[in-house]
């Protein structure tokens, strides 16, 4: 009890110092870079090879699978448009033949520009509609979500069964259309709406924008939803009206994500096939014949599987114009935002 008894500070008496000091029964606590060098874990080396090989095994699978089924389909496309290709036949490379006779060929032009005039036509209406429904969904209001499940109906249901449905709607003969344009005289008889080549693509248009609005507005109502909620009360207290608020406030803010969501229904309509085909195959005397349907009829029903593959070429690089255009113009605003 004697080294004990030498340890106990009794009342009155100063703390022992020096060498006399209790040893004190915590560890001391070292900082990185003291005591003794850390041992590393069995196994574990300093180099990132390991992890980076990981990585890349795991992206194998992936990757694979999108180069199999996107750009092995593009290359053999290409491939096959500069050969005389056919079920029967074989292929016979031809060089520059299939593109001579594209940019010789008039339906294929009048089908590209009449393409690209639904694409552009139908998604400047769809996101001027989105803007509006958009505008409105964001708003508070008894029952909003249903509101917003609604607007999606149209959306969901599957292209095809939209083209019978509208087939019926403006059906020549016995279409609601004409029943309500007549009974309200409108018109002094029935419209062959899908049979007249002057009303045939701009009703395939209608069908597209009935469809597809409910696309854009839900990706507007996305992008109305970063704006912070301080810039418009700003506006308004500065005296700024709604229509100036949304122009100089909310457009600008929102104005990238309104070009991507463009970009994306422009491709998407620049590939339309289900409408057309279904409505119309393409008729009456060419006048809603699209590339999707121009090319189909080249090579399944002609089998001219070189000249087909051409045509989808030339929509390919088409639609890659298109999305240059716009990734040029929004990298400009991005800069001019930044500067």
């Amino acid at each position: 009890m004697g080294h004990l008894a030498f340890f106990h500070r009794t009342p009155g008496h100063p703390p022992l110092r020096g060498k006399h000091r209790a040893p004190s029964l915590e560890q001391p606590r070292l900082t990185p870079g003291e005591g003794a060098p850390r041992r590393r874990a069995p196994g574990r080396e300093s180099s990132s090879a390991g992890p980076r090989l990981v990585g890349i095994v795991l992206l194998a699978p992936a990757l694979a699978a999108v180069l199999a089924v996107s750009l092995y389909p593009v290359l053999r496309t290409l491939w096959l448009s500069l050969h005389d290709a056919g079920f029967a036949t074989g292929s016979r490379f031809t060089g520059t033949a299939n593109p001579s006779r594209l940019l010789g060929d008039d339906l294929f032009w009048n089908a590209w520009w009449r393409t690209v005039a639904f694409a552009f036509g139908t998604t400047l209406v769809e996101t001027a509609l989105g803007i509006g429904f958009a505008l409105v969904l964001h708003q508070s209001f008894r029952g909003r979500g249903w509101a917003r499940a609604a607007v999606l109906i149209p959306w969901a249901i599957p292209t095809v069964v939209t083209s019978r449905m509208f087939g019926w709607i403006f059906d020549g003969q016995s279409g609601v259309a004409n029943y309500l344009l007549t009974r309200l005289h409108l018109t002094d008889g029935y419209i062959n709406f899908l049979g007249d080549p002057h009303t045939a693509l701009p009703t395939i248009g209608l069908a597209d924008v009935w469809k597809t609005t409910p696309f854009m507005a839900l990706l507007v109502l996305a992008a109305l939803q970063t704006v912070p909620r301080e810039l418009g009360e700003s506006a308004k207290i500065d005296g700024a009206s709604p229509w100036c608020t949304f122009r100089c406030v909310t457009l600008p803010v929102i104005a990238p994500a309104l070009l991507i969501a463009a970009l994306i229904r422009v491709l998407d309509a620049f590939r339309v096939f289900d409408l057309p085909y279904v409505l119309t195959g393409g008729g009456p005397a060419d006048s809603t014949e699209t590339l999707s349907t121009f090319g189909y009829k080249t090579l399944f029903s002609g089998l001219e599987l070189g000249y087909g593959s051409m045509i989808a070429t030339a929509a390919f690089i088409t639609e890659v114009l298109i999305a240059a255009g716009f990734a040029y113009y929004l990298s400009r605003r991005y800069r001019a935002l930044e500067g």
